[in-house]
């Protein structure tokens, strides 16, 4: 017996090590900024069994075979993704294609999402010309069919409104295409990532002016079934429910379309730490699989003729996964739903197999299986949340309650730490040492029960919190009582309803109510004080460090080994983003697109110059970039500055105030502007002068007198010089010639070391004088990728490089830092944390 334990256990940690390896190797590939030749990662598949044929040698140590293996699989795993990733690279869009308007057929492969800007959705690229031309673009094209053509793309010789698209339509039109492009921002959005997991690597709108080939709507295909199903649900959902928000929710829930929430209702959602039950996650989908089990094992033991075929405890494991993936299917498979059903398919096989693993092993097979599938969700913040999760469940044994697959009522079983694992045998008989014996009545079990969830519910929340400040830096306070009422109501009344109104209508008017009486719930929960706290998202090795003393807190050990715990949390909760010293100043250009937005640290104040621009009606860069900004370095702003009252400058001060309610403005905006109701501002007016920790703040214009006068916006911007006497950074919106032209003949000091280039580099400023004049060594243009002004202008670049100044732009750079205290060592944050998946900006 000792014989065969110690063969089972070497086996395990053999098999445990060499995913892990996997795991690892793949990890590393990427973190690859250009990648190898193709021909690199076949020498290292090639030589991945080389290597795992080392593990034959005859009485070969435990150790030695563990790492033997671990190396094998991981360069597997490395060389296997890479050459993915070169596949995938060879379908990027040529950058000779850029700008460039082709004739595209191809059919819609996504549900087409409506807003006041017009329609986007997905094209499955068939054929596409240039110029008479066949040309090869990539197969998917995330596209948008503007409402307005001239807002979007400068085109005023006409337009056409977007049509209703169906899924599955195949359409002929001109499409504008470029490169996917996203912003770079510390701790922000990898949109480009997203993309490259979704395998569109080009994004496009359509051509609809008069002197284009207007769009032709060929035929309705049944290429996508699926979509065109879920589109007409939608349709009959919001038709339904009147009440937009509560019918975006549950459309959400239905077919995962998340487009028609509220961002206010998002923002609620997040302070109570519920947020994940919205989207189709893997929590819905595990929840689902787990009723279809239970419904598909009472009904298959009706049948006496079914349990001889097949045992209805595997009848209701197939059934369960079956139906659960079918649900992930309808609702978008998307990538959280994917990964649940890969985990929960590996598990069952398992299960049906007979095979008796350790649960670390069951534990890391599933994460291996989800790894060789999607290499790239190891970056995305969700898989971390549930693996863990899962890990932390196995861990504390709270993983091991299960129903009782045979179908006995009420019995729950929980197997010891040193048992075999979930899932091994059935039960039956007298319950035996190490299980609970059957419950003796309804009360007692539902108690039970709900204590056991909210057990478990409290041992997540205990273990995820220092890896959720460690990716978002934020987390919930209240979310534990949140998740408490939310998890079963969404996922026992809510989603029930919802799914069964697909067939009855009127039972969406039912869930509509449940989910209003929830929202009001958590409402209550999201005002109170301190309903959730944001610190500064911690470096990895604190992150780490705080995760370690997370699952010690809660690992069934003694108390004296979970209070070692409790030091390995304070990295987490007490790091502070490092701020300037008393003296210095720091400029942090975000990457806001066409737009300006810059944060100004000293040693104890923020400033913020600019907000950045609307992108539309539900989205702006305050909502999607500077709130989120301000989070992770945890800034409390003492002034707002918004230069002029154009949109790419205002449009996220809505978000950023709300988030920031001790902030002042400080602006030129009119008396009757909209944000004057939200915070009164006060007038920037020349020879407005403070000191914070030793730099000095002076406003240069405009003057008082200009108030009164009919000028245009852009005449108006706030110019803003900061200096602490050795560096020097000037801030002058969107000023034009002539406001350059009075400052320079005014004899105002504007000497600076650093420049926001006027007006995004527009033709329309920075003439020669100013620019002698300031004598800039740096020069930021915050401009979009390919924007329709063509920012910067050529002229002006060419102004700037004869006076040797270096020019940094957004597109190129993505955010941008500046430091007065090394000046000379000014970092892009595009250039810095580059991968493969990045666009390569010519």
């Amino acid at each position: 017996m000792r014989t065969f334990l110690f063969h089972f256990q070497a086996h395990a940690r053999v098999l445990f090590a060499s995913l892990l390896g996997l795991v690892l190797g793949t990890a590393l590939q990427l973190q690859q900024g250009p990648l190898f030749a193709w021909q690199g990662y076949a020498a290292i598949v090639v030589l991945a069994p080389v290597i795992y044929a080392c593990n034959a040698i005859k009485n070969a140590a435990i150790a030695w075979r563990c790492v033997v293996t671990a190396l094998a699989l991981g360069l597997l795993g490395f060389g296997a993704t890479g050459l993915r990733a070169t596949v995938y690279l060879h379908q990027a869009l040529d950058p000779a294609l850029e700008g460039r308007d082709v004739r595209v057929t191809g059919v819609v492969a996504r549900l087409p999402q409506r807003n006041e800007s017009g329609l986007r959705f997905r094209l499955q690229v068939e054929s596409a010309q240039l110029d008479g031309q066949p040309v090869q673009v990539p197969p998917r094209v995330d596209v948008g069919w503007y409402g307005d053509t001239a807002a979007q793309t400068g085109d005023t010789t006409g337009r056409l409104p977007p049509p209703d698209l169906r899924a599955g339509e195949r359409w002929q039109m001109t499409l504008r295409l470029k490169a996917p492009h996203g912003a770079r921002n510390p701790h922000g959005f990898d949109y480009e990532l997203y993309l490259w997991e979704q395998g569109v690597q080009a994004t496009a709108y359509v051509r609809t002016s008069a002197k284009d080939v207007l769009p032709q709507r060929l035929e309705q295909t049944w290429q996508y079934p699926v979509v065109l199903a879920r589109q007409v649900v939608r349709e009959r959902i919001y038709q339904q429910v009147p009440e937009r928000a509560v019918a975006g929710m549950l459309a959400a829930l239905v077919v995962g379309d998340q487009t028609a929430i509220d961002r206010l209702d998002w923002d609620v959602f997040r302070a109570t730490g519920v947020a994940h039950l919205v989207a189709i996650s893997g929590v819905h989908v595990t929840m689902f699989a787990w009723g279809a089990a239970l419904l598909v094992g009472w009904l298959w033991r009706r049948s006496g003729r079914l349990c001889i075929a097949l045992p209805a405890p595997s009848a209701a494991l197939v059934g369960g996964v079956l139906l659960a993936t079918a649900y992930a299917v309808f609702s978008g498979w998307g990538v959280p739903a994917q990964r649940t059903c890969l985990m929960l398919a590996t598990v069952a096989l398992l299960r049906l197999s007979g095979a008796r693993w350790p649960w670390p092993d069951v534990w890391m097979l599933a994460c291996a299986v989800v790894v060789v599938s999607d290499p790239w969700a190891l970056l995305q913040a969700g898989f971390w949340l549930s693996f863990v999760a899962v890990g932390i469940l196995f861990a504390t044994n709270i993983g091991a309650y299960e129903i009782d697959s045979t179908g006995a009522r009420g019995q729950y079983r929980l197997e010891s730490s040193a048992g075999p694992p979930q899932g091994s045998e059935p039960l039956g008989g007298q319950p035996r040492k190490g299980r609970l014996a059957p419950l003796g009545g309804s009360v007692l079990r539902a108690a039970k029960s709900v204590g056991a969830t909210f057990h478990q519910q409290w041992v997540i929340t205990v273990a995820l919190t220092p890896l959720t400040l460690l990716l978002f830096g934020q987390v919930s306070l209240v979310g534990l009582v949140a998740n408490a009422l939310a998890i079963p109501w969404i996922t026992l009344v809510v989603t029930p309803l919802a799914l069964l109104g697909v067939v009855v209508p009127v039972l969406w008017d039912v869930a509509a109510g449940a989910i209003g009486w929830l929202y009001v719930y958590l409402q209550w929960l999201a005002l109170w004080p301190w309903a959730s706290i944001t610190v500064a998202v911690p470096p990895l090795w604190a992150g780490a460090a705080g995760v370690l003393g997370g699952v010690l807190l809660v690992l069934p050990w003694g108390w004296r080994m979970r209070l070692l715990g409790l030091p390995l949390l304070l990295p987490v909760l007490l790091w502070r983003a490092p701020l300037p010293a008393v003296g210095q100043f720091e400029l942090l250009a975000a990457d806001v697109g066409q737009g300006n937005a810059v944060l100004v640290r000293t040693a104890n104040h923020a400033l913020l110059y600019d907000a950045g621009p609307r992108y539309s009606l539900e989205s702006d860069a305050g909502h999607r970039v500077l709130v989120p900004l301000l989070q992770s370095l945890n800034t409390q702003l003492d002034t707002l500055v918004l230069s002029h009252r154009d949109m790419d400058h205002v449009g996220g001060a809505h978000a950023v105030l709300a988030m920031q309610p001790q902030a002042q403005l400080l602006s030129s905006i009119e008396p009757t502007h909209p944000l004057q109701a939200l915070r009164p501002a006060k007038r920037c007016e020349a020879g407005q002068h403070w000191e914070w920790d030793g730099v000095y703040f002076d406003v240069l214009h405009p003057q008082a007198a200009d108030y009164d006068t009919a000028a245009k916006s852009n005449a108006m911007s706030c110019v803003l010089r900061i200096s602490n006497g050795a560096q020097t950074a000037l801030l002058v919106g969107d000023i034009e010639q002539p406001q350059e032209a009075r400052l320079v003949a005014q004899g105002v000091d504007l000497s600076a070391d650093v420049l926001l280039v006027p007006h995004h580099g527009s033709k329309t400023s920075s003439s020669g004088e100013f620019l002698d004049a300031v004598s800039p060594k740096l020069a930021i243009v915050q401009s979009g990728y390919r924007n329709r002004f063509g920012h910067p202008a050529a002229p002006v670049v060419e102004r700037l490089r004869e006076r040797q100044v270096l020019v940094v732009d957004s597109p190129h750079c993505g955010a941008f830092t500046w430091q007065s205290w090394q000046a000379q060592n000014s970092a892009c944050l595009r250039l810095q944390g580059r991968r493969y998946w990045h666009h390569n900006v010519p």
